[in-house]
């Protein structure tokens, strides 16, 4: 599914390519499922958010499916492999690449976001960010784990440093990102606390094992107070943005960390400095996940009894009706997109 110019679903067509062939370094990848990002929708809407993006664009940045061609130079995989793959791809060779973040590469490449992603039957990506997927588990799985799962990780564990006997607020309790953060946290061993707004997605976070979950209105700060003995939380997670800003802030305790991670309900907050030094906050910017985090939140998930929720499934050539779906935010978890 192609994408040709920048509007609505209308916008991305099917097309007729040639099967990608595998550089030396590279594999090519027989598409069992992809997944839907926001990334794709806001890329399709215009303009192109990372740099290098160009058009004709092949979106699906989250992929999994079986190894069908090699590189000449690659040893580590097999035809027939079951892989999903870390769409993030850096140079190298720079400075933040040889440190272990190609995250913030400044000529990164990502799959299905500057560089053919998984919205085809056949994905050509370096065999260095494919990872074997076990037997045990779907591919269908797989596939929702890549952005999601490691943004999650990565916004808990390396920025957020949650230890066990801690408490988490996880705000819109039922995004991708905030399915895994609710698993991943209780995982921990943190009193989970989460915010959404409608009755079912309540009992959506409280399935997944929130032990709190909570309305986001002009008390969810006090109502987090209530349920931490006046403390408030040590750690909040929120990728929401201008929305949520004061209940998040307001919902620490003293020498609090609050992570930030996403903006999708505005971008520009007020914040009072003396209120932050005073009670020894502290605002984390949980940017890019690195090799490290991926790998590691694949091994947590590979050999837990953690989930991933599926909030509908379409065949490939219904693209269009799965960007609406997404696009109506009345879903819990990933949209699924098979060949």
């Amino acid at each position: 599914m192609v994408q040709t110019g920048f509007g609505g679903p209308e916008v991305v067509h099917p097309h007729d390519l040639p099967d990608p062939e595998p550089g030396p370094t590279d594999a090519v990848i027989a598409v069992d499922t992809a997944t839907l990002n926001r990334l794709d929708l806001l890329q399709r809407r215009g303009p192109g958010l990372l740099p290098g993006f160009a058009l004709p664009h092949i979106g699906g940045m989250d992929v999994a499916g079986r190894v069908v061609a090699t590189g000449s130079g690659v040893s580590t995989l097999r035809i027939g492999d079951r892989v999903v793959v870390d769409p993030t791809i850096g140079c190298g060779r720079c400075g933040t690449c040889t440190s272990g973040n190609p995250g913030y590469c400044a000529t990164l490449q990502v799959v299905g976001g500057n560089r053919p992603g998984g919205f085809a039957e056949y994905v050509a990506v370096p065999a260095a960010v494919t990872h074997r997927v076990p037997d045990h588990v779907d591919l269908a799985d797989a596939a929702a784990l890549p952005t999601a799962w490691a943004v999650a990780w990565h916004a808990l564990h390396r920025v957020g440093q949650l230890r066990s006997g801690e408490a988490v607020l996880i705000q819109a309790a039922t995004s991708a990102v905030s399915v895994a953060a609710i698993q991943l946290a209780r995982r921990a061993g943190a009193q989970v606390i989460a915010v959404a707004r409608t009755q079912a997605k309540r009992a959506a976070a409280t399935d997944l094992g929130a032990d709190t979950v909570l309305d986001l209105d002009d008390r969810t700060a006090d109502a987090v107070r209530d349920h931490t003995d006046g403390h408030g939380v040590d750690l909040v997670l929120d990728h929401v943005g201008t929305a949520t800003w004061n209940s998040s802030l307001g919902s620490l305790r003293t020498g609090g960390r609050l992570v930030l991670l996403g903006n999708t309900s505005g971008d520009q907050v007020s914040l009072s400095l003396a209120h932050l030094y005073h009670q020894g906050l502290r605002l984390l910017g949980a940017g890019a996940y690195a090799p490290a985090d991926f790998a590691a939140m694949l091994d947590t998930f590979f050999t837990s009894d953690m989930r991933v929720v599926r909030a509908a499934e379409y065949p490939l050539a219904d693209l269009a009706q799965a960007y609406a779906r997404q696009e109506s935010g009345d879903l819990v978890g990933k949209i699924l997109i098979r060949p």
